[in-house]
């Protein structure tokens, strides 16, 4: 008998091949394939007459085979099957691309389903290569059909059939973790009947139905997960850190901090001083200076006699924080030390010794600080840059080298309050929502490829008055297959290089890079020695570049809003004015509505918010980086009111059985268990 860990190589129809294939979107085993929801539905239950059929609109019709089919060999690789179908109202003719089997299966006289989009004219009707099956088989038409995401061998139809099959053996298996009083309180059907209609819906209201119990389950058990994470916590004591005269700290900086950067500050070191260990992100946005921040938390830190870290995801990235935090550091009598995989075995060594002794008060550095022969003499701050490149169980390692350090995490990727609710549940968030004074806003256009000719000249124009330019390119790919984003890229320099600007310096850097080389290439960039920088997203968290003033990037229809926002912000670092082109020949309506939002406003929270509304969640990132599970039933774009429904319904339970302790929330308890990935699956 089947259970939910049985692998779907046996699944009537999948095999070794189709597993392997499926293997590739995470799909292992029958409550993986389960847990496979659709993206969209298709309403296929309305069969129109032919006379009614709208050219550029999709339709099912049902009609009878009038003609023979007839093959043509249009050329090598293209066969053509041309067929006419009636009914009472007017004829149909169906043309099918690369499917010349269907000459043998299509008999004339009898009636089949026709599911496409209709073309022609009002007179002359037609479809070009419709899903067609027999009069009342319902598997692709005259039913809600659901549409999932796939890969390169798996079909709609073989994974609805698989997806069919799997329910069926597990129908009397199916974990129902969802407490009968929560489910009864909030209306919420049973499991069975959820899953059924999340792939199978009888009719609109079914999957409604199935949809709020999926979602509201999904963010009931991360509400009570993320609880429990920060209850536990919560138990934990440590030593307060006494107050400190920050004065000096102030002092020392060129500038003055502004009111969001202070308050940030304060909430730290509250946190510091309150017993239990901090658990803090501080999100900003693009140049809102976190770092200083983190630096004020730092001589904070040291001043009640502990060590800090701060562990940044390159080395290029851990430089720079070294080179603007050591020189202010030092000068209050804090001595500073930057270890990163490029650090020379002997200073490597002597810096190692000298954190063990305590003589080194402030790290900087990369994964080496979490390295297996660094230890810390008195561990105290533990800061995290850039936060989401890094997973849990890497902040959870640098954590480690002390007694229960103070974590503080920072993001400049601007995040809604709806989603951090979410991603970050178990922090306390502290948000800069302030920028400098005197940073000037970067100037956004959205325009065609038709520019070309005229943002070359202006790209020339500015490396001749000294400055220097960044030109993103997308990785554009065909298939389902991972695009190849050396070749998008150096094609693209190598262009611009020889046909456009062969007098100027052109140079290119992409992912598949060594991370030497690429460190080599910025760092070129960054002492002035390129005037154009062509690249993929890697330049998306990367070295300031005080000189480069214009962004340019094309086919801005292909990256997210918060992440061309986060690509913006790789100019307007310097005194001089600065500018952003968008270049996108896409005519999609959605599309020219969030290329607008990027010319009306610098704000990334505003932008974070109307990137959730267009897109919602998705994969904020662009990978799990979390530890939290990836959301597949909800969306926060829409179900923000079942999202307060769960979390009032977790404070609930939880009040009332505060460890899921009681027989009845056993399953519960171990569901959480596996979502938050801790060990063994339990709550321990």
């Amino acid at each position: 008998m089947a259970d939910l860990n049985t692998n779907v190589r046996y699944i009537k129809g999948i095999g070794e091949a189709k597993a392997k294939s499926l293997g590739k979107l995470g799909i292992a085993t029958l409550g993986d394939l389960i847990n496979w929801f659709p993206r969209r539905y298709e309403d296929r239950r309305e069969i129109k007459p032919i006379s009614q059929l709208i050219p550029g609109e999709p339709a099912c019709v049902s009609a009878m085979i009038a003609s023979e089919p007839k093959l043509s060999h249009i050329r090598k690789g293209m066969d053509l099957v041309k067929v006419r179908a009636v009914d009472d109202t007017g004829a149909l003719d169906v043309t099918f691309f690369n499917q010349s089997w269907l000459k043998n299966q299509l008999r004339v006289g009898e009636t089949y389903t026709f599911y496409g989009r209709a073309e022609g004219s009002l007179l002359r009707k037609s479809m070009a290569s419709p899903i067609v099956e027999p009069e009342g088989r319902r598997e692709h038409t005259g039913r809600i059909v659901p549409i999932y995401p796939l890969t390169a061998g798996i079909s709609q139809l073989l994974l609805s059939r698989a997806i069919r099959q799997g329910l069926d053996s597990c129908a009397d298996i199916l974990p129902d973790c969802l407490p009968d009083g929560v489910r009864q309180a909030h209306q919420l059907c049973r499991v069975n009947y959820a899953y059924e209609n999340i792939h199978f819906p009888e009719a609109p209201e079914a999957l409604d139905i199935a949809r709020r119990r999926l979602a509201f389950e999904e963010l009931f058990f991360f509400a009570i997960g993320l609880k429990l994470l920060r209850s536990r916590r919560e138990t934990v004591s440590v030593e307060p850190f006494q107050p400190v005269d920050m004065a000096p700290f102030y002092n020392a900086l060129p500038f003055t901090l502004t009111d969001a950067q202070r308050r940030c500050v304060e909430e730290a070191i509250a946190d510091m001083q309150s017993g239990k260990p901090m658990n803090r992100l501080c999100q900003g946005d693009v140049g809102s200076g976190k770092t200083m921040v983190a630096a004020a938390c730092v001589y904070f830190c040291i001043k009640n006699g502990r060590q800090a870290a701060l562990m940044a995801p390159t080395e290029l990235l851990a430089e720079q924080h070294y080179r603007g935090l050591a020189p202010l550091l030092e000068r209050l009598n804090i001595r500073c030390a930057l270890l990163t995989g490029s650090t020379p075995a002997k200073t490597k060594r002597s810096v190692t010794a000298q954190l063990a002794t305590g003589e080194i008060d402030f790290a900087i550095g990369t994964h080496a600080l979490i390295s297996g022969g660094v230890a810390y003499a008195d561990l105290g701050l533990v800061v995290t840059d850039e936060q989401h490149r890094f997973g849990v169980a890497q902040r959870t390692a640098l954590a480690e080298k002390g007694e229960h350090p103070h974590p503080l995490v920072m993001s400049a990727t601007p995040i809604p309050r709806t989603l951090a609710l979410i991603l970050y549940g178990d922090l306390d968030v502290s948000v800069i929502d302030q920028l400098p004074p005197g940073r000037k806003p970067i100037e956004t256009y959205a325009v065609t490829s038709a520019y070309h000719p005229r943002l070359y000249a202006f790209i020339r124009k500015q490396v001749e008055a000294g400055r220097q330019v960044y030109i993103v390119c997308p990785m554009v790919s065909e298939n389902d297959e991972l695009p190849d984003e050396r070749k998008a890229v150096t094609e693209y320099a190598q262009k611009l290089q020889t046909e456009i600007f062969p007098d100027l310096k052109v140079a290119f850097v992409h992912g598949k890079m060594k991370a030497k080389e690429k460190d080599a290439v910025m760092s070129a960039f960054a002492a002035g020695k390129a005037d154009i920088l062509v690249s993929t997203t890697v330049i998306e968290v990367g070295v300031d570049v005080p000189n480069a003033n214009l962004m340019v990037v094309e086919n801005a229809e292909r990256f997210g809003l918060s992440q061309l926002h986060q690509l913006r912000g790789r100019v307007g670092r310097g005194r001089a004015k600065s500018w952003c082109v968008l270049l996108s020949d896409s005519r999609n309506e959605e599309t020219k509505r969030r290329l607008k939002v990027m010319t009306e406003t610098n704000d990334g929270f505003k932008i974070a918010e109307e990137d959730l509304r267009l897109r919602g969640p998705g994969d904020f990132f662009g990978s799990r980086q979390h530890g939290l599970p990836v959301l597949k039933a909800a969306d926060l774009s829409c179900d923000m009111r079942t999202l307060d429904e769960a979390q009032q319904a977790a404070k609930a339970l939880l009040a009332d059985d505060p460890g899921l302790t009681q027989p009845a929330h056993g399953p519960l308890r171990r569901r959480i268990g596996q979502l938050l990935e801790l060990k063994d699956g339990t709550l321990n």
